[in-house]
């Protein structure tokens, strides 16, 4: 009876989503790569704000049903499955006390194809599947809280079909830089001659994880960045800048994430971020407005959130889903995750400003048991006389004393 209850409740809840759910325009498709590569250099940008340790994340999103986001082309609307599939590595090795060699890599794979898959694409008739990869190496060295990243991105066109699509190039070849000294970071990626992303960014927040303080009105300044995206728009430059303000609300457990876009756009979304007892951001809620350009009046507005709970992270109309998942709106978005990096000891997810708290315990045990004699824990010492005359022995884990020309066992 339960089973067949928690039955029901589920496709009433898939049936309300896909009822809300619209379907994802083609523009949104051939848009991927730019997407794709710019959330790849702003993870690398966070992991390099440590420059040391380690990172791993590797991720499946999915949808569970085909009219969750459909396709929408000028022949109509087709069902189908949007995917985004992804990793990131990141590895340094010490050269020396302070200096770090470090490489890294990202890759993700997105699109949308007419049949589900876990590992290879089907590639339907107006399938659109793109990915990037990205790869380099860093420098950091922890006396002069300096690090230095370069490295380059392919972006490869699987499969895109002419009947739906424009004309697009099969492969594209950028190479980034990442430069960070103390607290401000400059990033950029170049195609050719000419600059696709720039990123200014000023990391206020004081952070314990990285040599900060833990408490305090230093942990409340604003972390800002500033991004320049150079895009085409029928041949033309259209450039934009997106303005992004983290601002802690709460010791370092609330947050207030805000976006602007100029000259064109105006406000871009707002997300309030809660991290329950647990500074490292290895699970978390969220709520977000975002403003969807597209229409006007009051529907502007999109209102959602997310929930991550370590390996999983289910959004509805988040305004991460929605820039990461062609405009997904009206449907649940679930990830299969794990983001977790490390510096020394210290576990934590991206952008974190503490470490998850690590408890160990000692089990003390009965030195007794099973023995007919008492043994103790000492450092090795020269043999003494106590006040009876009798010679000691003291050595490492076990106490002899002699008495009456026999060893036998001594006591406290």
């Amino acid at each position: 009876m339960k089973n067949g209850i928690n039955k029901i409740f589920f496709w009433l809840a898939l049936a309300a989503s896909v009822a809300f759910a619209d379907p994802i325009p083609t523009e949104a498709l051939t848009q991927g790569g730019l997407v794709m590569r710019d959330r790849q250099l702003r993870d690398i940008g966070l992991v390099m704000r440590g420059g040391r340790g380690g990172f791993f994340d590797i991720g499946y999103t999915f949808t569970p049903s085909s009219e969750q986001l459909q396709l929408k082309s000028k022949y109509g609307v087709h069902d189908g499955f949007a995917f985004r599939h992804h990793y990131g590595i990141f590895g340094s090795w010490a050269l020396d006390s302070t200096s770090h060699l470090g490489f890294l890599t990202w890759f993700d794979r997105a699109g949308w194809d007419t049949q589900d898959f876990f590992f290879f694409p089907h590639y339907g008739k107006f399938a659109h599947i793109s990915s990037a990869f990205t790869w380099g190496f860093s420098y950091t060295n922890t006396k002069y809280d300096v690090t230095a990243a370069l490295g380059l991105q392919h972006q490869n066109l699987e499969l895109a079909s002419k009947r739906v699509y424009p004309n697009e190039s099969d492969s594209l070849l950028f190479y980034w830089g990442h430069a960070r000294y103390k607290n401000i970071s400059i990033q950029g990626s170049f195609y050719r001659n000419s600059f696709q992303t720039l990123r200014l960014s000023l990391d206020l927040e004081s952070r314990e994880l990285y040599g900060g303080v833990g408490s305090g009105y230093k942990t409340y300044l604003p972390n800002l960045s500033a991004t320049i995206y150079r895009r085409k728009n029928n041949g033309d430059d259209d450039n934009f800048v997106r303005l992004n303000l983290e601002q802690n609300l709460y010791e370092q457990q609330l947050y207030a994430d805000v976006s602007y876009d100029f000259p064109k756009g105006g406000f871009h979304s707002a997300i309030l971020k809660y991290y329950p007892a647990n500074f490292s951001r290895l699970i978390g809620f969220e709520a977000s407005c975002l403003r969807r350009n597209e229409i006007g009046g009051s529907r502007e507005l999109l209102w959602g959130g997310a929930i991550d709970f370590i390996i999983l992270r289910l959004g509805y109309n988040s305004a991460f889903d929605y820039d990461n998942m062609f405009g997904a709106k009206g449907t649940f978005i679930a990830e299969i995750h794990i983001d977790v990096g490390s510096i020394g000891s210290n576990r934590f997810g991206r952008g974190a400003s503490k470490a998850a708290p690590m408890e160990t315990t000692q089990k003390s045990r009965d030195p007794n048991k099973g023995l007919n004699y008492r043994s103790e824990l000492r450092n090795i010492g020269t043999p003494t006389v106590d006040a009876q005359g009798n010679k000691v022995i003291e050595a490492k884990g076990i106490r002899y004393e002699k008495v009456d020309g026999s060893a036998t066992q001594g006591g406290n």
